[in-house]
């Protein structure tokens, strides 16, 4: 015998049934009401919103007899019954656009639409679904009949692409009324759910409700369908296991598992959680979707304390789970796992096994966090590498434990100089500008464990024969207190960010090699094809940056402006990547900050973000 499916069975008959699309619905109504209802609409939004069900409500109310007077159609009438069950109607045409999409077609349609109505007072409706479909030369041949209809003509064209038109016809949407439809959030899923299951007599929870609103994606007709393969395949009321073998759903206690392996770093473990999927026939293209859904239940908690869509009974396994991870290290395996399926790379792949299994061993191999601002709480405190609460930007590598700083193998952080004297420029700049590890005696460190920066060459002499005025050790400045790197970087920065100089010369100076010669003379190391070396090696505009610089360090400066030559010999190696700008932000923060550049040396810190 046969029946009728729930998604038509319940499809709207008035506008106010119409859920979540009530911008569009009250609209339609009033207008409906008002008499002014346009000769042609574009209805845009995802599948199974109710596009088609709004273009046949209107269709009903614009030729139903017995019409409220707020323009609401009775839905029983013969009229009304024909056009919602999508019978044959004189006045209500409905044309599906991907298999009658070219001119011809579109050419019968305009001369169909050139007939009146079968009655009096009455409307013409035609109803294109999957308008996009349509070719550049069947729009071309209905632009003049949308452009001047005959009278008593409504067109309603429904897509789910309407970029495509965009792109095929932009004049099309100049002459439509154009209504977006939204995705139907899961309250109102589940409360339709609700009614639908009361009207034929079938109770069920949350439990079974919630992963059908959740697998529907904001679609009506795909929630009341998935609802009706449920009890089509149950006797009585279902339940949640029902509806986990029904739709092919992971359980939650299998992501709840896998939070542990990946928290307690169990890599060994991970193979034997993939062989069980599969041993248990579960879709890894679905498990992949609901690990996404469940990372992110688990970022909501972190962040915010709460989330929705989740079972009551596994609540508090969701928020213990959530507290072993921070939000940086959740939104790092986030990420991942968007990235895996990047332009359908997963769903399309032959070897998903292996993709699944090695997105997991990186979530168990995945490095701990943790903040500058924490790094240096933690020196200035001494308590040492002491396990931190918050994600941040650096984070260790997972390499063998570093040496102690006495040890032999790893280089002293850089301390004042005893002598009275001001450092030579090499010694300052081997020294200051960029520190580097001694590498260990018994093995050559591999490129991932070199230092940040490597030393540059020191910068060359100052060019001679330079007036005597220039040279501020002639001057009375001689007595002034030698200069202090970090002083001088400082004092850089605050003039920079004071507006003293040109804005592009500002940015090309914070990138600069700094170093402190004698005679309060500060280096500045720029590359040979710098426009700035050019520019600062002319006095004139030279000078209101050593003006400048003596204020902010109380006595006479003076700039020798000097090109550091670079040792690499592959031009390739010159471009600007992202770990070359990871490398050169944590070389400057080092420099500005003696505390942090220890706690690099001693715990090996790289830059994240």
């Amino acid at each position: 015998m046969s029946r009728t499916a729930l998604a038509r069975a319940y499809r709207p008959r008035r506008f106010s049934e119409v859920a979540t699309q009530e911008h569009v619905s009250s609209t339609l109504r009033t207008a409906v009401q008002r008499g002014r209802v346009a000769h042609a609409y574009l209805f845009c939004g995802p599948r199974g919103v109710g596009k088609t069900t709004l273009a046949r409500v209107l269709a009903m109310a614009l030729n139903c007899p017995d019409r409220s007077e707020s323009g609401e159609p009775c839905g029983v009438c013969d009229s009304c019954e024909r056009i919602w069950s999508g019978r044959t109607s004189l006045d209500v045409v409905e044309i599906d656009a991907a298999s009658n999409r070219g001119v011809d077609d579109a050419r019968d349609l305009r001369e169909r639409a050139m007939y009146a109505p079968s009655e009096q007072g009455r409307f013409k409706v035609y109803i294109i679904d999957e308008a996009h479909m349509l070719t550049r030369e069947a729009w071309n041949a209905l632009l003049k009949i949308l452009e001047e209809p005959p009278p008593r003509v409504i067109f309603v064209f429904a897509t789910t692409e309407p970029q495509k038109i965009q792109q095929a016809a932009p004049p099309i949407l100049s002459r439509c009324q154009r209504f977006d439809f939204h995705r139907i959030g899961t309250a109102e899923l589940l409360e339709r759910m609700r009614q639908v299951l009361a009207a034929e007599g079938v109770q069920a929870d949350d439990e079974v409700l919630l992963p059908i609103a959740q697998r529907a994606d904001g679609g009506m007709r795909d929630a009341l369908s998935l609802l009706d393969q449920v009890l089509s395949f149950t006797e009585g009321t279902p339940s949640g296991a029902d509806v986990r073998r029904v739709l092919g759903l992971v359980e939650d206690e299998l992501y709840l598992d896998l939070a542990d392996i990946v928290a307690e770093q169990r890599t060994a473990d991970v193979f034997g959680f993939v062989g069980g999927l599969l041993a248990r026939g579960y879709d890894l293209v679905e498990f992949y979707r609901g690990l996404a859904d469940f990372l992110r239940a688990l970022l909501m908690i972190r962040l915010t304390g709460e989330v929705t869509g989740i079972r009551r009974d596994l609540r508090e396994r969701y928020e213990a789970a959530a507290a072993r991870f921070e939000p940086g290290d959740l939104l790092r395996m986030l990420s991942q796992v968007a990235e895996l399926d990047t332009d359908g790379r997963f769903r399309k792949s032959g070897q998903q096994q292996i993709l699944i299994e090695l997105l997991l061993l990186r979530f168990a191999y995945l490095d701990r966090t943790v903040s500058i601002e924490e790094v240096l709480d933690a020196l200035s405190e001494g308590t040492g590498p002491a396990r931190v609460e918050r994600a941040g930007t650096a984070r260790r590598r997972a390499d063998p434990p570093v040496p102690s700083r006495t040890s032999p193998e790893v280089a002293a952080v850089p301390e004042a100089p005893t002598t009275s004297h001001p450092p030579s420029p090499s010694s300052e700049v081997g020294k200051d500008v960029a520190p580097a590890r001694e590498a260990a005696p018994s093995a050559t460190p591999e490129p991932s464990e070199r230092s940040v920066t490597e030393a540059p060459p020191a910068p060359v002499a100052p060019p001679a024969g330079r007036r005597a005025a220039d040279d501020p050790s002639s001057s009375s400045g001689t007595s002034a207190e030698p200069l202090d790197l970090q002083g001088v970087r400082r004092a850089l920065r605050a003039v920079i960010d004071r507006g003293s100089v040109a804005a592009g010369l500002g940015m090309m100076l914070r990138g600069a090699e700094l170093a402190i010669a004698e005679g309060r003379r500060v280096q500045v190391g720029l590359p040979p094809g710098s426009p700035a070396l050019k520019r600062m090696s002319e006095t004139r505009l030279r000078r209101p940056l050593e003006q400048a610089l003596g204020e902010q360090l109380g006595g006479p400066v003076h700039i020798d402006v000097v090109a550091i030559e670079t040792s690499v010999s592959d031009p390739a190696q010159l471009r600007l990547t992202p770990e070359r700008a990871r490398q050169e932000r944590l070389r400057r923060l080092t420099s500005e900050e003696p505390l942090l550049d220890a706690a690099v040396q001693e715990w090996d810190l790289e830059l994240l973000d």
